[in-house]
């Protein structure tokens, strides 16, 4: 059989590298007589694998009858020798010069540190072209969504911060001397921010002071005198009754120490009413004065209405014989005057908060705009007309000699009382649960926010009046984008706006361009915000909290 041109020569190449290969351990099998090819087969199965040991035999020489049998001698003979090989191998391998040094994870390595532009010149104190001519490295930015960053070697960045600043110590003194001047810099804007801060302090707790003194030299004074007048009729009508023991003027008796209680619950509400806002209580507490009016008003009913009718009815069940009038008469004729005094200071407090607010006394009174002050004006009232009623019966007792409409006069009176207390548990009760502002008013702040350039539209309005004249506004606005891109462009330079979109060449610079200027837009938006509530609170003192909500 006549093997092809290229066998011989595929068979030398083959031959020749893998004796190449293990030239420096023939040696050793040449003393144990191994032949050339055995040889061959031995370490090429060492080297190469048993895999390519038939490839390499076919290839080393013989024919083909004598491949068969050359190969299992070959491989017997060499798995005879296989860890005599292996030992000859290992033992002429020559050793390194030296040991290789291992890595230690316990010492500082700074030599392949990246650095930052901005951290080598904030820690450096180089300059933008003092890195000009150092390696730049781009390196994937640790920001999702952002474009790779460059970064230089930290050993670059020290070699010319040393060329630079000569020395160490030259760049710690620059490093010194930056941080105190930053530090001072940082101080004097925290005391500017902070005088600032105190200055706005100052000015909230100036207005609120000024609406507390108003609210204690109106609702205030008012409580105060018909406490203090109210104290002094519940003595003198206790005194006529138990001369007397006239069943009208024990409701009377019942109707002022129900006024006198009352109306210090009242003085408790105001006082609290003007307590400074709390993290529990972020609103403050001006509901306070209508949870005190509607205690005042539960207990009118339920004390001075309830004993005066339960008097009156065990008069006219068990009639009895009255004692002469005239003292009670007497101190009839005092409440009178000092109820009719407490009634006229009353109804011109509320004549002047109604001329403030814009309403007539009725809406006012209506509306409970100022429930202490309505309450006092309610309960002197009915101690007005209850003195005319308590006289009027007490008169027929004693023109008729019968202690029947004596009775029935405790029960009359108990009834004003009921109807008084009703009307001040339903308009407190009513502001309680949550009140809108009156609808003219509500329609001008509209219409005002409406004024507004950035304003398109705004929709779900609400204004609840919370108390102490204070209200709360809440609105959703449709700002116009158009108007707001407007005043981003006017603070703009456009000629350099224009360059950087001159130069956007892919889509990530063009991502960052609107990453920029939408962030920017969304900051003015906000400061267009606050704008808006600052002028509104401005045109609008009740106005103490706005919430706009951006559609």
């Amino acid at each position: 059989m006549v093997r092809p041109v290229f066998v011989p020569f595929l068979r030398n190449l083959v031959v020749a590298t893998t004796r190449r290969r293990i030239s420096y351990c023939l040696a050793p099998c040449e003393s144990r007589n191994f032949t050339p090819c055995q040889t061959t087969v031995l370490y090429a199965k060492t080297f190469l694998g048993t895999h390519q040991l038939f490839l390499l035999r076919f290839i080393a020489g013989g024919n083909s009858k004598d491949n068969g049998n050359s190969l299992k001698e070959s491989s017997k003979q060499a798995s005879q020798t296989k860890s005599i090989g292996k030992e000859t191998i290992i033992s002429v391998i020559p050793k390194r010069k030296s040991q290789r040094k291992k890595l230690d994870v316990t010492q500082a390595y700074t030599e392949r540190n990246f650095i930052t532009p901005l951290r080598a010149m904030n820690e450096y104190l180089l300059k933008p072209i003092d890195l000009e001519g150092l390696r730049k490295i781009q390196r994937r930015s640790p920001y999702e969504e952002t474009p790779p960053i460059i970064v230089y070697l930290r050993t670059d960045i020290e070699a010319k911060a040393l060329e630079k600043w000569k020395n160490s110590e030259a760049l710690k003194r620059e490093l010194r001397k930056k941080r105190e001047e930053e530090c001072a810099h940082k101080d004097n804007i925290f005391n500017m921010k902070k005088e600032l801060k105190d200055s706005r302090k100052a000015e909230r707790e100036y207005q609120e002071l000024k609406r507390r003194e108003k609210i204690l030299r109106g609702s205030g004074r008012v409580v105060v005198a018909a406490v203090t007048i109210n104290a002094t009729n519940f003595i003198l009508k206790l005194m006529a009754w138990l001369y007397t023991g006239s069943h009208s003027m024990f409701a009377e008796v019942i109707h002022s120490f129900a006024d006198t209680c009352n109306q210090l619950i009242l003085a408790f509400g105001i006082r609290k009413s003007i307590q400074q806002a709390t993290q529990e209580h972020p609103y403050g507490y001006h509901t306070m004065r209508y949870v005190a009016s509607l205690i005042s008003g539960v207990g009118i009913f339920c004390f001075g209405t309830g004993l005066s009718i339960y008097h009156g009815i065990m008069g006219l069940l068990h009639p009895e014989q009255m004692e002469p009038l005239f003292w009670a008469y007497m101190a009839l004729s005092i409440s009178l005057m000092t109820e009719g005094g407490t009634l006229m200071i009353a109804f011109n407090a509320i004549k002047k908060g109604a001329f403030q607010e814009g309403m007539s006394v009725k809406e006012y009174v209506l509306r409970s705009q100022d429930p202490s002050v309505n309450v006092v004006l309610l309960e002197d009232l009915a101690a007005v007309l209850g003195v005319g009623i308590a006289a009027t019966c007490m008169g027929l007792s004693s023109y008729m000699g019968s202690p029947v409409y004596d009775a029935v006069g405790s029960i009359l009176l108990g009834g004003l009382l009921g109807t008084v207390a009703s009307f001040i548990i339903y308009t407190n009760s009513a502001a309680l649960v949550g009140r809108s502002i009156p609808p003219e008013r509500l329609q001008m702040i509209n219409k005002e926010l409406e004024n507004d350039v950035m304003i398109r539209a705004i929709h779900d309005v609400k204004a609840t009046d919370m108390g102490n004249s204070v209200v709360r506004y809440k609105a959703e606005v449709d700002f116009d984008g158009r108007e707001l891109t407007t005043s981003y462009l006017d603070s703009q330079d456009l000629d350099k706006m224009l360059q950087e979109v001159q130069n956007i060449k892919t889509f990530e610079e063009m991502e960052a361009f609107m990453l920029k200027h939408g962030e920017n837009i969304v900051d003015l938006l906000g400061a267009h915000v606050d704008r808006i509530e600052t002028t509104m609170k401005k045109r609008h003192p009740e106005v103490r909290h706005v919430d706009l909500e951006v559609l």
